[in-house]
C-alpha cells in the first residue's frame, strides 16, 4: 500500500545536490519498505506558468488523504498558498534552502519568495532540511515552528577512491555554472597564484547561460584558458576519476543549505577552501579552510597555503578522512524521512 508520494518537478535524476537527495531518499524508501510513489511535477518551478501552476495543484489535490506528500522545495516556495491550502493530504515540504535567499534575484522577486514561502510554510504539515542551519533560518527568517521541523544530512555511497593525484596539481571545483556558486571569485582568485604551478577544473552544467558565458568571458581576459577547464557536467565515473585526480576542492560560493559535493570532496581525503557562509562550517568542520564570501585575495591566499606547503596540505586531507567517516548513508536519511511519514499517517 502507498504510503507517501515524493513530488518533484521535471527529470528527478539530474546531477545536482537537490535532485541527487531527493531521488537518492525516494529508491531508499522504497528499499525499507516504505512504499512511495514518484509523483512527476511540471520543470517550469520555481518560476511556473499559470498551467503548470493549475496542473501541480490539480495533481497533488488528488493524492489521498491517508498519503503524505512529499513536496519538493523548488515547488514548495513557490506554489500558491492559497491552492495548498486545499490539498487534503498532509504536505511535507523538502526545503534545501529557501528560494527567496538565492544569489542574484531581483529584490522584488527575493522578497515575494520569501512571503511566498512563509505563507506556505503555514500549510505544511511537517518540514525536512538537510542541516542545522537551515532550520535555524525558516524558524528565525520564515516564522516556522522548531517542532514541526526534521533535520535529515544527505546520506552518501562510499566512493571508490583510487588516488592518481595529476601534475600539475588539479585544483577541482564543483557547481552549477550559477552565481551563488561563486566561480567568478575562484577566477580571480586563481589570477592571483599564477605565478605557482597547478591545473583547474570547473565541473558542472551551465545553469543560468549569461553566468556561463560570463565566467569563460572572465577567464579569458585574466589569462586563464590554458589553466582553467570548463568541464561541464560529468557522470559518475568520470566525476570519482576526476575527484582522485584532484589536489584541493575549492568552492567559494555564496550560500549553502548543506553542500553536499563538499562532503564528497572529504569522502576522496581532499583539503577544502570554501567560504564561512550558510551551511558551509558545519559541513565542513575543521576538513578545510574557509574564507569570507566574495574575497578573492583570502581565497587565493589559502589555495596557495595548500600548494606551497605540503604539510598543511596533509593536515587538512587527513582531517577530511576522518570527518568523511562520520557521514551518514542514504538509509539513514530516508529513516528520517520513514519517522515522519509514520507518526503523519497515525495522526
Amino acid at each position: 500500500m502507498t504510503q507517501a508520494v515524493f513530488a518533484i518537478p521535471g527529470d528527478k535524476d539530474r546531477r545536482t545536490g537537490g535532485f541527487i537527495y531527493e531521488a537518492s531518499v525516494l529508491r531508499v524508501l522504497n528499499k525499507i519498505g516504505v512504499e512511495t510513489a514518484h509523483l512527476q511535477l511540471p520543470d517550469s518551478f520555481p518560476e511556473p506558468t499559470a498551467s503548470d501552476m493549475a496542473t501541480t495543484l490539480d495533481a497533488l489535490c488528488e493524492v489521498p488523504a491517508d498519503q503524505a506528500i512529499i513536496l519538493d522545495g523548488l515547488v514548495f516556495g513557490a506554489i500558491d498558498p492559497a491552492g495548498l491550502a486545499q490539498v487534503r493530504a498532509p504536505v511535507i515540504a523538502m526545503i534545501h534552502h529557501p528560494l527567496g535567499l538565492e544569489t542574484g534575484l531581483p529584490s522584488d522577486r527575493a522578497a515575494f519568495l520569501r512571503a511566498n514561502e512563509a505563507a506556505a510554510l503555514k500549510h505544511a504539515a511537517h518540514v525536512i532540511v538537510p542541516s542545522p542551519h537551515t532550520a535555524e533560518v525558516l524558524v528565525q527568517q520564515f516564522g516556522a515552528r522548531p517542532e514541526h521541523i526534521s533535520v535529515a544530512p544527505p546520506g552518501f555511497d562510499r566512493p571508490l577512491v583510487r588516488r592518481r593525484p595529476a601534475n600539475p596539481p588539479l585544483i577541482l571545483s564543483v557547481g552549477l555554472l550559477a552565481e551563488r556558486k561563486g566561480h567568478d571569485v575562484l577566477l580571480d582568485a586563481l589570477s592571483l597564484i599564477k605565478d605557482l604551478n597547478w591545473q583547474a577544473a570547473i565541473v558542472g552544467k551551465a545553469h543560468d547561460a549569461a553566468v556561463a558565458k560570463a565566467l569563460r568571458d572572465q577567464c579569458d581576459s585574466l589569462g586563464l584558458t590554458d589553466r582553467v577547464r570548463f568541464a561541464g557536467e560529468l557522470d559518475a565515473p568520470a566525476l570519482t576519476a576526476t575527484f582522485n585526480a584532484a589536489h584541493i576542492f575549492a568552492l567559494a560560493t555564496r550560500y549553502e543549505g548543506y553542500g553536499m559535493v563538499l562532503s564528497e570532496a572529504m569522502l576522496f581525503g581532499l583539503p577544502v577552501v570554501s567560504c564561512d557562509v550558510g551551511a558551509v562550517p558545519g559541513t565542513v568542520g575543521a576538513a578545510g579552510i574557509l574564507t569570507p564570501a566574495d574575497n578573492p585575495t583570502r581565497f587565493a591566499s589559502a589555495l596557495r597555503q595548500l600548494l606551497e606547503k605540503p604539510e598543511t596540505a596533509r593536515h587538512y586531507s587527513g582531517l577530511s578522512k576522518a570527518r568523511a567517516e562520520d557521514l551518514p548513508t542514504w538509509t539513514m536519511t530516508a529513516q528520517v524521512f520513514e519517522q515522519v511519514i509514520g507518526r503523519l499517517r497515525v495522526s
